[in-house]
């Protein structure tokens, strides 16, 4: 049962989503979601969301993305809200930061739950306790510093290579099955398909979607995580930029590469907007959705989604 509120607390993206999309597989089927822009919420609106009547559905979800100014801005409201939420609504606030003495954070973890969603220090033990927990698969610590040697610490594509790793193999992976099944390839080519939606061309990331399917029928799955990830990261590089951040500490932090195509992808997060932004956000979760419940197959909404990026 879902609780009435969550604080998904940290500067991963990856984690950020992950624990998102764990809470929507903990909710009802006819959950109905609302997504906020945290910097121009008004707290009126949001309260009316959770304890307004949820139209053909039993619950539900209102998420606040870039929530730390909404939580500055009503934290003594939203207090009073903690205290005594709705019950049949859950609110999920994503912040960057929310430190443990402070008493929304105190008040949270009494009656929700918040997760932490920090880079982990040490990658190579995420690495053997997400492939134990998620995947089913055992690395041992070998495998895990190869995996590591090989992805980095970008635990997005560090996830997509465990996924590949559980659907080839059984039991214990040592280092020399790494090196063998990790299919660079396939997973190369949904970060190229990102890469073409950064510089605005479409045509070639529809190729790009297309062969990859063909390819990898798993793919389909996993799009709109990677999806997912490339907007948060237009939505994010367009926040930075209005605070005053320059591109190169912008395409730092958010891990844009190579650095020939940072002008490109500026360009087209500057063309799509915040409110396109979020706009494609809510149509991807949308798509989700529809695939999931039959309606449509995931891989030609994925492509229609892609049509729409322009």
């Amino acid at each position: 049962m879902l609780k009435p509120v969550y604080a998904l607390v940290g500067t991963d993206l990856f984690l950020q989503l992950d624990a998102l999309a764990e809470l929507l597989r903990a909710a009802p089927p006819d959950v109905q979601r609302i997504d906020v822009e945290g910097e121009t919420a008004q707290l009126a609106d949001v309260l009316d969301e959770l304890r307004s009547f949820a139209m053909f559905s039993s619950r539900k979800i209102v998420i606040i993305r870039d929530a730390d100014d909404f939580v500055s801005r009503f934290r003594q409201s939203l207090e009073n809200y903690v205290a005594k939420p709705t019950a049949e609504s859950s609110l999920v606030l994503r912040l960057s930061s929310l430190p443990s003495n402070q008493r929304i954070h105190k008040a949270i973890a009494a009656i929700g739950q918040i997760h932490n969603c920090n880079p982990p220090k040490d990658v190579a033990g995420w690495i053997m306790q997400r492939a134990r927990g998620t995947h089913k698969l055992s690395l041992d610590p070998d495998a895990a510093a190869v995996l590591f040697d090989l992805i980095g610490n970008d635990l997005g594509r560090l996830d997509n290579e465990l996924a590949k790793l559980a659907l080839q193999t059984q039991g214990t992976v040592d280092a020399s099955a790494i090196e063998q099944t990790v299919s660079f390839q396939r997973e190369q080519e949904m970060w190229h398909l990102t890469d073409a939606l950064g510089v605005g061309n479409i045509s070639e990331a529809l190729r790009r979607w297309r062969h990859l399917v063909q390819l990898d029928s798993s793919a389909e799955f996993r799009a709109v995580t990677w999806l997912c990830i490339w907007l948060e990261k237009v939505r994010k590089a367009l926040i930075m930029k209005k605070q005053g951040k320059n591109e190169f500490a912008i395409a730092r932090d958010l891990k844009i590469w190579p650095a020939s195509q940072q002008k490109a992808f500026f360009q087209t997060a500057a063309a799509i907007g915040e409110a396109g932004a979020a706009r494609l956000i809510n149509l991807l979760a949308d798509i989700d959705y529809r695939s999931k419940s039959g309606l449509g197959e995931m891989a030609d909404n994925v492509e229609r989604f892609l049509l729409s990026v322009r």
